[in-house]
């Protein structure tokens, strides 16, 4: 069977077709974000989240075009999303761990739970989305830092650039897209 012939079931509401899709493309999806993350539960969480994105937005798929590449930049949006969500519950846990170690009578030896090698593994990450980040027109660049580095809410980023709430919304919205591309093109590793 066509893969159009697949899509156009499924955005009939065709559940069987859907599965088929997933079948389909979920060892791709994978692929592509698996290397984002640490757990294999994260990338399961991106995988499925990103079918799930995938096919509540089938109706607006424009069946001309090629499906697979569609899906794989809702897949790498998903993990840029999953990615900043965990390094904001990152920054939060070092925030409350420095606290508790700070207000200990002891002064507070280091709690770690991580070891050299992910630490070593988190070094790359970070550094491959920095990568990608100073690649981003300059327009994007400072937002995106703010958002994904600093892990600043939008009305932070606002206050401390001077811009409109919604200017930050798009920038960042826009900054995203660009990363996907380039990540999808595999401009910088």
């Amino acid at each position: 069977m066509e893969e159009k012939e697949i899509i156009q079931r499924a955005i009939a509401g065709d559940q069987v077709a859907y599965r088929q899709l997933y079948q389909i493309y979920e060892k791709s999806v994978r692929g592509r974000v698996s290397g984002y993350f640490r757990w294999k539960a994260d990338v399961d969480d991106v995988v499925l989240e990103s079918f799930q994105k995938a096919f509540s937005a089938l109706g607006a798929f424009d069946t001309s075009r090629e499906f697979r590449p569609w899906l794989l930049t809702i897949a790498t949006r998903t993990a840029l999303d999953h990615l900043a969500g965990i390094q904001r519950e990152d920054q939060k846990k070092e925030g409350i761990l420095h606290k508790a170690g700070a207000e200990s009578p002891d002064g507070g030896g280091q709690l770690t739970d991580t070891t050299p090698e992910e630490e070593i593994i988190n070094d790359e990450l970070h550094d491959r989305l920095m990568g990608y980040i100073d690649e981003l027109p300059s327009l994007y660049k400072d937002v995106m830092i703010k958002y994904m580095i600093e892990e600043l809410e939008y009305e932070e980023i606002a206050r401390e650039l001077d811009l409109e709430l919604n200017t930050v919304r798009t920038r960042i919205r826009r900054g995203k897209q660009h990363l996907s591309e380039m990540m999808l093109r595999g401009e910088v590793e």
